[in-house]
């Protein structure tokens, strides 16, 4: 990740309970500000509207330069939303598009809806402030009798670049890796959407019922843990299942040295990295390999990896990596079954 990136996570996320989960990966002390972005308690909703919402997001018209006079020419039926600080243009879209302003459809739904055992565990901004994101969460760390840590919340989001609609979304945080995971493991992941379209309203008693679903998520979790962690998985079945998982091209070339960097960044992270061995040799351990290289090694093209992370969270990539994982490692285990 470039050093400007991670200027910018310094800056524009604010991450709390760091007493409980300790500091982002991407955290720096050198690109601190003189207020740190990391609260060892809750991050405070009113530091969320001021220190990454104090602004607002400006619809207007649209205009071309016509080759013609040279003179401007508004594009009819075309709207711009732009930063009202920086002047940053963050999406054009028809006049049927219906902007979510972040202090409305995120910080004011988490604001009403917070109660004494829920608070806001991370807020950030992305792509020059176009896209948005708060977590709420419970206060203490959950850890199962398997030994894993990890954090239940919820994720809002909404976006001024059309890549978002306005989503509520449940997920685990794993404390020992820093990593985003489905919530159920075995199935997709609780969620709301809400497109910006017209006359699209704040449906807050949907909210209401998604936050609730938090209390929910740390049994869920904790039950999918327990019985992949009771399911082994053998050496040769781990070999087996980057077979699967990874193949290999038969041609040398590109495609068969990236195959090969893969199945090596795995293999090491399942016999060496301390991130995924206290759970080898069993189905957990799999899944912890498989979203632990995507999180923290995997190359990322068109985005950093930051982006990329949260926009997975909230979109359902998250599902759909720990879901296609099991699938993959059920196919293998079947095989050798019936072998």
């Amino acid at each position: 990740m470039s050093q400007e990136s991670l200027e910018w996570l310094n800056a524009n996320t604010l991450i709390g309970f760091t007493d409980k989960r300790g500091t982002a990966w991407h955290y720096r002390a050198a690109l601190q500000s003189d207020t740190p972005n990391h609260y060892p308690g809750p991050v405070p909703v009113e530091d969320v509207k001021r220190r990454l919402f104090g602004w607002e997001a400006v619809a207007g018209p649209v205009y071309v330069k016509s080759p013609v006079t040279g003179g401007l020419v508004q594009v009819p039926e075309r709207q711009a939303f732009v930063r009202s600080d920086s002047g940053h243009v963050m999406g054009i879209f028809g006049d049927g598009y219906e902007g979510h302003p972040y202090k409305e459809w995120l910080i004011g739904t988490v604001a009403q809806l917070l109660d004494s055992d829920l608070a806001v565990g991370s807020a950030g901004l992305l792509r020059q402030g176009a896209v948005a994101w708060v977590s709420v969460e419970v206060p203490d760390n959950v850890r199962t009798p398997e030994g894993v840590e990890f954090r239940p919340n919820l994720f809002g989001a909404t976006s001024f670049d059309g890549s978002l609609a306005t989503t509520f979304k449940r997920a685990v945080t794993n404390i020992v890796c820093d990593n985003t995971m489905s919530a159920g493991l075995a199935e997709i992941g609780q969620q709301i959407k809400i497109r910006h379209s017209r006359h699209s309203g704040l449906r807050l008693g949907e909210a209401r019922d998604a936050l609730g679903i938090v209390y929910e998520i740390a049994d869920d979790f904790a039950a999918e843990v327990k019985r992949l962690c009771g399911q082994t998985v053998t050496d040769r079945q781990w070999q087996s299942f980057l077979d699967a998982h990874v193949p290999m091209p038969e041609e040398r070339g590109r495609s068969r040295t990236m195959a090969e960097h893969k199945r090596e960044a795995l293999d090491r992270l399942w016999w060496k990295d301390a991130r995924v061995t206290p759970w080898q040799n069993t189905a957990y351990g799999v899944v912890q390999a498989v979203n632990t290289f995507t999180h923290h090694e995997q190359m990322v093209r068109g985005a950093v990896r930051a982006e990329r992370n949260m926009l997975r969270a909230v979109t359902g990539g998250v599902d759909d990596l720990d879901l296609g994982t099991l699938h993959t490692l059920d196919a293998v285990l079947a095989g050798a079954v019936a072998a």
